[in-house]
């Protein structure tokens, strides 16, 4: 018998359904005057007489939430395990909510077009266990729910992840056995390689009061490390130190097929791409695949600005790798097919710092002869830049939201705070790479009813290529 889910990522991508709406986070920048974060409902069916539009709103039922990384219930990872708990659907999307400790659990199968909040679990749970900031959510093949954590109760650096029982979803404790990481973000598993592979930003009383150049100065204060644990004691087994490189690696993705024993990371404030693999003697190492050069500035906060690298995500045939620079203002395609050596197929600027009508000024380009114009859909712009990524599953659309977290969105991009962010679409040349900008697709989130939001991640209601994990078949 067969569980939720697909039972290859090519099944996904062959298989799996045009995607017709889409569950868009969305973080409400006034909420001191006590309005809530959201869980929007976007129609994405061309076909609809409300395609582009909000359909639903699913409020939060408390302010000061900052909604950010979600998953399901169950997955791919249940689909065809043995033991595994194939009676479970995939009807409960996981909301944990950063500052606040809050995680929400919204019911979508009742009526996928219209969710309500099913169970809250408070934050009070994960202050017993010393946690806070709940960020990734993933599905375990035990009918377990798993959720990283970055901070202790003092929101100190703490890389942890809390167990919570995905039929009554009560929490039922913390994931690792020992010693913790450092810091925590990300975090992807594969039980065919025992391994369970973790990034890591800083400190959340570090990364809620903005960005400053003085924090990277050191050492210390930024994550720049990979955490390997054994999947089976649950055990962290190795600290990859990436050098300055690499600080704050935080999007992790294993190539999707479960018998692949690599992946990559992005590191956010050097915007550089990361391989991991394991090696012949079964542990695991790294090297830098892709560089994104920072562009020297003026009339900024700094001389040299950095790319920003936010979000990776890889294709469901493991041909693509895209990524976005929240800074620098751009969307990048690269073939993986030669794993070592990414080849840069596809770039297009949605927004970003260093528009042509901007105050910042490039001095010196490494990879552009003049600053991007700004970019106007339906004779609408775009404020802010491109952040968070979700691709259909037959890898031909590519939808990008605007929002990176409140307190940074208001430090570079106030804009966006005051007019709302967006959603845009990239076509995908899926045969022999590229993309295109869809000049007809634009979901604008300043005419809100308690003003303009801040979107954020993107999940479809059957599963999408960053919330599912394929496990070998064990049947």
């Amino acid at each position: 018998m067969s569980g939720p889910g697909y039972a290859t990522p090519l099944d996904a991508m062959t298989k799996g359904p045009r995607e017709k709406i889409l569950y868009v986070v969305c973080v409400q920048p006034n909420s001191t005057e006590g309005k809530h974060d959201l869980l929007a409902t976007v129609d994405v069916d061309p076909k609809s007489p409300t395609y582009c539009k909000i359909i639903h709103r699913t409020y939060t039922r408390y302010p000061n939430d900052e909604l950010h990384h979600t998953g399901w219930n169950v997955c791919s990872s249940c689909h065809n395990v043995k033991g595994c708990h194939h009676s479970l659907k995939r009807d409960k999307l996981i909301m944990p909510s950063l500052t606040s400790k809050r995680i929400y659990v919204v019911d979508t199968g009742k009526n996928e077009r219209a969710p309500e909040i099913h169970k809250v679990i408070e934050p009070s749970e994960l202050s017993a266990l010393d946690l806070s900031y709940p960020h990734t959510t993933h599905c375990l093949p035990s009918g377990e729910i798993m959720i990283s954590t970055m901070g202790d109760n003092q929101e100190n650096g703490k890389g942890e992840f809390v167990l919570i029982d995905a039929k009554t979803y009560k929490v039922k404790g913390t994931w690792t056995d020992g010693k913790t990481a450092s810091f925590g973000y990300d975090y992807w598993y594969q039980p065919f390689h025992d391994v369970l592979i973790a990034s890591e930003w800083t400190s959340p009383k570090v990364f809620k009061r903005g960005f400053s150049f003085d924090d990277v100065a050191t050492d210390d204060i930024y994550g720049k490390s990979i955490n390997v644990y054994s999947w089976k004691t649950r055990q962290l087994k190795q600290v990859i130190d990436l050098g300055r490189d690499g600080f704050a690696p935080l999007e992790t993705r294993f190539l999707h097929n479960p018998r692949e024993s690599q992946g990559y990371v992005g590191c956010a404030v050097t915007a550089n791409v990361f391989r991991f693999y394991k090696k012949d003697d079964g542990t695991w190492d790294t090297h830098k695949v892709i560089s994104v050069p920072p562009k020297k500035v003026s009339g900024w906060v700094g001389e040299n600005m950095p790319g920003l690298m936010t979000d990776i995500i890889i294709s469901l045939d493991d041909k693509y790798l895209y990524f976005s620079n929240w800074l620098h203002g751009d969307v990048r395609q690269y073939d993986i097919t030669d794993r070592k050596n990414p080849k840069l197929t596809g770039q297009v600027f949605l927004g970003g710092s260093i528009l042509s009508d901007s105050k910042i000024t490039v001095v010196e380009d490494q990879e552009l002869s003049s600053q991007p114009d700004p970019v106007f859909i339906k004779g609408k712009r775009l404020y802010g830049s491109p952040q968070m990524l979700q691709l259909s599953l037959d890898g031909t659309r590519l939808y990008v939201t605007s929002s990176l977290f409140s307190a940074w969105d208001r430090q570079f991009y106030p804009d966006m705070i005051e007019k709302g962010g967006f959603m845009a679409k990239l076509d995908v040349d899926v045969k022999n790479g590229g993309m295109s900008l869809d000049k007809d697709f634009l979901v604008e989130f300043n005419g809100e009813p308690d003003g303009p939001l801040l979107p954020h991640e993107m999940r479809y209601p059957g599963g999408d290529v960053t919330s599912d994990i394929w496990l070998v078949d064990e049947c």
